[in-house]
């Protein structure tokens, strides 16, 4: 007999070890939920992995997670925010609604990636949710982008969600909604086993099997359990207590088939009720399997590679990069020799390549067929498009595989069509978001001040993705801007982000350690972290100087000075205590203080942002003083400048037009030249000496200000200052006003110099010197140059003043006299004027007049 024979008739004996459902076969039910199509199961597996794989979710409970994809599957497309009870989203998780309202809400809080807005019960307690998931929301109407789901698709996700996990309901008019696949499981762990069903159904082919993952595993766990590890992203103990809890309660299998020789071959993982939707059995789906290994152009890799073949270093896992062994590796054939090349998923229109679980088999179409072997179609014509059209794998199907040299590469010859907009499911392909992913920068960015900053994590760099590149750039460039406000001197902001970059990748181990570069960047590469109030403080540094902070020096001293205080206070109040109830009794008291702290810097700081809140109103109510003053002012002044001229009646003047006003002061500058004249050279007691100063000093203003306007219109255009009257009485009016502020200059000039030559201002200055003469350091070097000119100096500053105090009381004269000039005589007292009147021998008419 034959081998192929051989295997056949092995494959064709009866197994008892294969658990077959009893009754007839159920046949696929039109509409069912598990039943979904290839098209749909990418879509919905690929917006469900995005979400989980989202920044704010790394590191939140299972019931968290399940939470987000829960709420999304009842998002309404039209407003995106969704109604619910915070007792019946505990239904939905298995959870009680004590611990949805306090650990699930709280951890959607957290994480940002759901908004959260509360209603409150009778105790305070969050009873009523309106949440809205950001990041499905944010998606809306992004070409390509898998979380852009329409209307159809999140009908399509929460009948998913209804049949795997639905808590079951009881109707008002009497109906039964029953329970999902998993919707009884409730208690500790149910929200991870209802997340783990979920993920295997969208993992289901239509005959229930589930992709393995391939590399190296823990044979004493399985590949089975190392696959629901990656797909929860935890550890393969916990992966295998989840799947022995699905086992349970028969929601998946565990199918162990064995060759013809009895040996045991690779198990099979089965979602039974994938393959009853879709009208199948387990043996069906086991009978396929088989069928396919008897086909001579394929290879079992598991059964036709030697130990010799075994790699051995692990393939890089396809469903994500968490670690799923706790134990030493164990060289067990099935456990241990990789299985087969990992492929990219069938529909990478749709789904990018990177958010893909990467589980065995994917690339290799609609039917899950295992790759040809190598010499299959060498024979063939290497026909582009017959080949894509028949496969999804170009290379496999079409492509050259031993030096055959086609003429182009039909991934070339169909990429431009598919960028084109080609259609998968009916809906376009990613062009935006694949757009997206391919900018993603492989050097640091242009910028000089980021590249010094960003070198230290360069390695971290390349391994994120276009958005997260630009998320960490704004995020480094804002920290540099802060760094360069703490510091005296700029420039210095890229250096310090460089060095904190240093020490935290010494803190982890190095960059071989970090295994998310975006979260480590985000919230432990850039954040300063202060251990003290000091804003100059990272890890107890400090950035403007390097050296070690003394506040938190004074912090350290103060909480030691502190221990130690009580520790004298314990022994004195309680002798001979044991050590360890010393201990307690000193670690009770030191929390009493810490808390006492906590409550005082917690008051401290609302009586701070009461004062703050109370400053904040004192500067709006002062903006707004000061606003409506000006508002008064600018409408003062508008009606101000609306005013006529007084002298000349100019309109739009503000009372008083420009030549006017030159004209008034040019007179009054005028009056003041003429009065320092008649101050500096006239003899105040002789009026008309007064005059006649006062006019020669007039006359020549008058004469200045004629010449000065015959030099303004030898260099000015005349014409033009023809066509404007008003120009011209401008331009002579501040010409006047000009030569006549220069002319009073030149005469106080003249009048101190004049005034400083007088026999006051001579003696003042005598005296001035001799003071200065009789002062130590000049009596012992009287002849010294230096000692003359400062004695000359503080004379001449004492004849100046002397000038100035002559030349005020003489204008102060000057204006009395004035004054007196113009004022009218005051007539007699009738007492004084009667006697000589009586003496008198006027007419009525003469009497009237003296009278009057």
């Amino acid at each position: 007999m034959s081998a192929v024979a051989a295997q056949a008739a092995a494959f064709a004996r009866p197994r008892t070890e294969l658990p077959v459902p009893a009754g007839p076969v159920p046949e696929r039910a039109a509409g069912h939920p598990l039943s979904l199509g290839e098209d749909a199961r990418a879509r919905l597996g690929g917006a469900v992995r995005m979400l989980l794989g989202l920044a704010g979710l790394d590191g939140a409970p299972d019931a968290v997670r399940l939470a987000v994809l829960v709420l999304a599957s009842r998002t309404p497309s039209e407003t995106g925010v969704v109604e619910i009870r915070t007792r019946e989203l505990g239904r939905w998780l298995g959870m009680s609604a004590s611990y949805t309202a306090s650990e699930v809400v709280s951890g959607l809080r957290s994480s940002g990636v759901v908004s959260v807005d509360t209603d409150k019960g009778e105790y305070r307690e969050d009873t009523g949710l309106k949440c809205k998931v950001l990041p499905l929301w944010a998606a809306q109407d992004v070409v390509g982008h898998p979380l852009n789901l329409e209307k159809k698709e999140y009908a399509t996700l929460q009948r998913l969600m209804e049949a795997v996990m639905a808590p079951g309901w009881k109707h008002k008019d009497g109906r039964v909604t029953p329970a999902g696949l998993i919707g009884t499981r409730t208690g500790r762990g149910a929200a991870t086993d209802r997340l783990a069903l979920l993920l295997l159904v969208l993992e289901a082919r239509e005959t229930g099997r589930v992709r393995q993952c391939g590399g190296r595993v823990d044979s004493k766990r399985g590949r089975a359990a190392a696959t629901v590890a990656r797909l929860l992203g935890c550890k393969v103990s916990a992966g295998e207590r989840v799947l022995e809890r699905l086992e349970d309660r028969e929601l998946v299998l565990r199918v162990r088939l064995k060759t013809a020789s009895g040996l045991a071959n690779r198990s099979r993982l089965m979602v039974p009720a994938v393959a009853a939707a879709h009208g199948r059995t387990v043996a069906d789906a086991v009978q396929e399997d088989r069928a396919k290994a008897l086909e001579p152009e394929f290879s079992d890799p598991d059964v036709t590679a030697g130990p010799s073949e075994a790699p051995g270093v692990a393939t890089e896992p396809q469903v994500s990069g968490v670690p799923v062994t706790d134990e030493a590796d164990v060289a067990e054939p099935d456990g241990t020799a990789a299985l087969h090349t990992d492929h990219p998923h069938p529909v990478i229109p749709v789904v990018p390549p990177q958010l893909s679980c990467g589980f065995s088999g994917e690339g290799r179409g609609g039917k899950g067929r295992r790759p040809e072997r190598a010499c299959t179609g060498e024979d063939q014509a290497a026909d582009g498009e017959s080949a894509l059209a028949g496969s999804g794998s170009p290379v496999a199907e079409g492509g050259p595989l031993r030096g055959e040299q086609p003429k182009e590469s039909p991934v070339d010859e169909h990429g431009g069509q598919h960028a084109a907009g080609a259609v998968a499911g009916g809906r376009p392909k990613a062009v935006g978001w694949d757009k997206a992913q391919q900018q993603r920068r492989v050097g640091l960015p242009a910028d000089p001040a980021l590249q010094v900053a960003l070198r230290p994590v360069a390695g971290l760099w390349v391994q994120l993705s276009g958005w997260q590149q630009d998320q960490v750039q704004a995020a480094a460039e804002a920290e540099i801007k802060r760094l360069e406000g703490l510091l005296e001197h700029q420039g210095g902001g890229p250096r310090l982000l460089a060095d904190r970059l240093t020490d935290r990748l010494k803190e982890t181990g190095g960059e071989a350690l970090v295994d998310k570069p975006y979260g480590w960047l985000m919230r432990r590469g850039l954040v300063q972290r202060q251990a003290c109030t000091d804003r100059r403080c990272d890890d107890g540094i400090r950035l403007d100087t390097g050296a070690d902070c003394e506040m938190c020096g004074n912090v350290i001293h103060t909480r030691r000075a502190w221990r130690a205080k009580t520790a004298a206070e314990l022994d004195r109040e309680l002798p001979g205590l044991s050590d360890s109830e010393r201990r307690r009794l000193l670690e009770a008291r030191l929390r009493e203080h810490t808390t006492a702290e906590a409550e005082d810097l917690a008051w401290r700081q609302e009586q701070a942002r009461v004062e703050q809140a109370r400053r904040d109103a004192a500067r709006a109510a002062a903006r707004e003083r000061a606003e409506r003053e000006r508002q008064e002012a600018a409408a003062a002044h508008a009606v101000r400048q609306a005013l006529p001229c007084e002298d000349c009646g100019r309109d739009q003047a503000a009372g008083l037009c420009e030549a006017c006003d030159h004209r008034r002061q040019t007179q009054a500058l005028i009056g003041e030249a003429g009065l320092l004249a008649a101050a500096g050279s006239a003899d105040l007691t002789d009026p008309g000496s007064v005059a006649a100063v006062i006019t020669e000093a007039w006359t020549t203003i008058d004469s200045s200000i004629a010449a000065a306007w015959r030099e303004f219109l030898q260099i000015t255009d005349v014409a033009m200052l023809e066509a404007d009257p008003q120009a011209i009485e401008d331009a002579y009016g501040f010409t006047a006003f000009d030569t006549a502020r220069q002319a009073v200059q030149e005469f106080q000039n003249t009048a101190l110099e004049m005034l400083g030559r007088t026999e006051e201002a001579e003696a003042e200055a005598r005296r001035a010197y001799k003071t200065e003469q009789g002062r130590p350091w000049f009596r012992r070097n009287p002849n010294g140059v230096d000692a003359v000119a400062a004695a000359m100096e503080k004379a001449e500053a004492a004849r100046g003043r002397v000038a100035e105090h002559l030349l005020a009381v003489r204008l102060e004269q000057l204006r009395e006299q004035a004054a007196a000039r113009t004022e009218p005589a005051a007539a007699a007292p009738w007492a004084d004027r009667l006697p000589e009147l009586a003496a008198r021998s006027l007419d009525g008419e003469a009497a009237r007049a003296v009278i009057a």
